[in-house]
């Protein structure tokens, strides 16, 4: 596809659908890019060396994509989210990132047992079906209660359910709770806690919480990284109860 001039210093290209380019002197000083989630929404994100290839490329995508655009920035990077700001991109929500230690005479975890009737399945022996059941519960109570916009990427993205990244909380037969682990290189991430709504409020998370952080303690992983958008005040509660520590955030941005 030909360039498009906006200037005799910045060409922009729409090299595919959902990419642009943004060239000076043959150099390609920016790049945008649109891509769609599972739960509909369109996120949009710009690479841009100075502020007006990054201007140029965000007057392009805007024209050119259905409202409503979001973006999520680092919340420490200022120079990001006031060029999306002058955009006329605004806040719609804020997730904070923790870093949890695993150890138990740290977390206070080390005799945390389930509720009674609940029985604990450490990562791997999960059986495929009933987890299975388990996501698409969730998933139906998601639909039915606040929706997917606040749900984490974990929620959205519908991973492969591994059962070795997954330990779960049975009662009666039934899988009742599900935390699923990411062991990326640099730090192991807590994936996704979630409990079905008929039994939350018995101590289910903290008990697979209890379970995950010490697994990961046994292998010597000293640290698990978390997100938490900043309305959950449950989750919030639950990872600084443990000592989790505050170590930075993502912002959400949207143009309605």
């Amino acid at each position: 596809m030909s360039p498009v001039e906006f200037s005799d210093a910045v060409l922009l290209s729409r090299v595919a659908p959902g990419q642009w380019h943004a060239l000076e002197d043959d150099l390609v000083v920016g790049r945008g890019e649109a891509s769609r989630r599972p739960d509909g929404r369109m996120f949009v994100s710009i690479d841009a060396w100075h502020d007006v290839a990054f201007d140029r490329l965000a007057a392009a995508m805007l024209a050119a994509l259905p409202r409503p655009l979001h973006t999520v920035v680092d919340e420490a990077d200022l120079d990001l989210t006031a060029r999306w700001r002058r955009a006329g991109f605004t806040v719609r929500r804020r997730e904070w990132e923790y870093a949890v230690p695993t150890d138990p005479r740290v977390t206070g975890l080390d005799s945390v047992p389930p509720p009674t009737g609940v029985t604990i399945k450490a990562f791997g022996s999960a059986e495929q079906a009933p987890l299975h059941a388990l996501d698409r519960a969730i998933r139906d109570e998601v639909d039915a209660g606040p929706g997917w916009p606040d749900m984490p990427a974990e929620v959205l993205a519908r991973p492969v359910l591994d059962p070795s990244k997954c330990a779960v909380a049975a009662e009666s037969g039934r899988y009742v709770g599900l935390l699923r682990i990411a062991m990326v290189p640099r730090l192991p991430r807590i994936g996704l806690i979630a409990v079905l709504a008929g039994h939350q409020r018995r101590g289910i998370a903290r008990a697979l919480l209890a379970h995950a952080l010490g697994a990961l303690h046994h292998i010597g992983k000293q640290t698990a990284a978390a997100e938490v958008t900043e309305s959950n005040v449950a989750a919030t509660a639950l990872f600084e109860g443990v000592g989790g520590r505050r170590t930075g955030g993502n912002l959400e941005l949207v143009l309605r």
